[in-house]
């Protein structure tokens, strides 16, 4: 199991060296824009190098939307962002569940699987989407699992990836509690772990990450599900290097990675 953190997208490799590393996740963009990602001059240090890299997509998409102005410029960004991301040799590139305007899901899981269906007109994307689930909003595609199996059905078959994020999970109102077991039953995998406390209590919709043993979740839930999904696992938490550095060794040391 590889344990690592979300960077400033500069140095990640500095980053990564920094807090004992062997992960990183990062933007290529700034993650509020709907901006195209540029080349990397670091490229090929990131494709040579032995750590793990995922990217995490825009805050701004929102593949579900029904909102036009939203959902095709969403769709189309996905697929330049699983472009760059592939060009660095990332594992994956994480995307947000969204949500529905308007509350008919149904339509969001229709979207979401045109977005998979567009991209295979195109020769499918060029490495792992990975759909994270989310930790608010009523008309969330991926808040709560039983929505998330219906995302499951509309695009399981296209090989979608998924990201646990123990925060979004908890203040999302689901149990910690064997959420491996209950994930893998409708999604059939988990490709990484986004490993978080919460600063929310239980079911507060509040996407607020805390350092791990500082918030509200029982940091052996979050060891627990790095064992059991057997995947990688970054941090998202704050107090930059000497904060993540210490949310890493503690998740190395309790997990036996």
């Amino acid at each position: 199991m590889r344990i690592g953190a979300h960077v400033d997208p500069a140095d990640p490799l500095a980053e990564a060296a920094a807090r004992g590393a062997e992960a990183v996740q990062f933007f290529l963009t700034d993650p509020q824009s709907f901006k195209n990602p540029e080349p990397r001059d670091d490229a090929e240090r990131l494709r040579a190098s032995d750590v793990d890299v995922f990217i995490h997509a825009p805050y701004r998409l929102n593949l579900a939307s029904t909102n036009n102005r939203i959902r095709i410029p969403s769709r189309k960004l996905l697929m330049t962002h699983a472009v760059a991301a592939a060009a660095i040799g990332a594992k994956g590139l994480i995307v947000h569940g969204g949500h529905v305007e308007g509350g008919d899901l149904d339509a969001g899981f229709t979207n979401w699987k045109k977005a998979f269906e567009y991209a295979e007109k195109d020769g499918g994307f060029p490495l792992p989407i990975l759909i994270e689930n989310t930790a608010g909003g009523d008309n969330a595609c991926a808040r709560r699992f039983d929505n998330l199996a219906r995302l499951w059905d509309a695009v399981g078959s296209f090989g979608a990836g998924f990201c646990l994020d123990t925060c979004h999970a908890f203040a999302g109102g689901e149990d910690l509690v064997g959420v491996v077991d209950r994930v893998k039953a409708i999604t059939g995998r988990i490709d990484l772990i986004h490993a978080n406390d919460s600063k929310g209590g239980f079911d507060s919709g509040q996407d607020r990450h805390d350092n791990l043993g500082n918030g509200k979740i029982d940091p052996e839930l979050v060891v627990a599900a790095i064992r059991a999904s057997g995947a990688p696992a970054v941090v998202e938490t704050p107090g930059g290097v000497e904060g993540q550095r210490a949310d890493i060794a503690l998740l190395r040391e309790r997990s036996g990675a």
